[in-house]
């Protein structure tokens, strides 16, 4: 199939505005890394998506879902196939009352309705708003609800599976059906989302009335501690190794004597070790090439197998 046909009949479904051709990733990942997508596609309704899902796997065409890409570190080369981002175009949300029956509700707890879209800073501050506890913790998290279900996305103390109820998913042949938090199976940054290449199309998160004087003072002190200890002057994809069991992955490195270790245009932050930093001109291979230096460095003096938190996209696993 030619691929004027592909981006006709993505237009089709989607909308003229929402597709694009050769559309650099670096545009789209807080690495600013990464080459061109063949197509990218920006979704505004669930219908769509499902209609997409089903018009790729029937051309057999691969595919790959991100939010605003923030633990994504995206190939040179770039992706052939289809990005279909689900962001500020879907982000959505409703206030629930009678249709969320638990025992809970006499607890006053709230329960909002989400699309997978909506990014987790902005849900937080929209929490805040309204007065409601539990979502301080992603008040710096740069991704989107789905990215954050699928990995479990957690920060100082609290994490995903503490306030999602459920969430609306959609398998790799179309088909949508409701997942309870322990049907979403969350682990340590993973979910039964991540280990059958689930779509999150909406969840309902439960929160708790608080005061909102409190919840701004902690979202406050939460932006300071990420000023202070995180290297937020560059672009990068967050902590770059998952912690390794009864270890921390920022220790080991810097015990290692790698801050500061750089490879092209990607450097191990001097401000805490368990980042990998865009300088400004890394390429995706600079990262490949420094992250696979660290690890075997680590392995080689403390027998300790570090494994990357960050998901790779476009190329070869090491």
């Amino acid at each position: 199939m030619s691929n004027s046909r592909v981006v006709a009949d993505l237009k089709k479904i989607a909308g003229m505005d929402n597709v694009k051709v050769s559309e650099p990733m670096r545009s789209h990942t807080t690495f600013r890394i990464g080459g061109p997508a063949d197509y990218f596609v920006t979704p505004q309704s669930t219908e769509h998506i499902q209609q997409i899902v089903k018009y790729l796997k029937n051309r057999h065409i691969p595919y790959y879902i991100i939010g605003n890409g923030s633990n994504l570190l995206v190939s040179d080369n770039g992706y052939r196939g289809v990005i279909m981002q689900l962001y500020s175009r879907y982000s959505g949300y409703e206030f629930l009352h009678d249709d969320v029956k638990s025992a809970a509700d006499k607890a006053g707890i709230v329960y909002i309705k989400v699309q997978s879209g909506m990014g987790m800073m902005r849900l937080a501050a929209l929490a805040a708003e309204y007065s409601l506890e539990g979502m301080e913790f992603a008040s710096g998290i740069p991704g989107s609800v789905g990215g954050g279900i699928m990995m479990n996305a957690g920060a100082y103390g609290g994490e995903m599976k503490d306030i999602v109820v459920r969430a609306t998913v959609m398998d790799e042949d179309g088909n949508v059906r409701e997942l309870d938090n322990r049907e979403l199976e969350f682990g340590y940054r993973t979910s039964r989302v991540a280990a059958e290449r689930l779509i999150v199309l909406e969840a309902v998160i439960a929160l708790c009335p608080g005061n909102q004087k409190a919840i701004r003072e902690k979202m406050q002190e939460i932006a300071q501690s990420r000023r202070d200890k995180q290297p937020l002057e560059y672009p990068s994809a967050g902590s770059t190794f998952k912690r390794p069991q009864g270890y921390f992955a920022g220790k080991l490195i810097a015990d290692a004597g790698l801050k500061g270790f750089t490879v092209g245009g990607a450097k191990v932050s001097e401000k805490h070790a368990g980042f990998v930093v865009n300088t400004g001109r890394a390429t995706a291979g600079d990262v490949v090439e420094l992250t696979n230096q660290i690890a075997d460095k680590i392995y080689q003096l403390y027998g300790v197998k570090l494994e990357l938190e960050v998901k790779k996209l476009g190329f070869d696993e090491r």
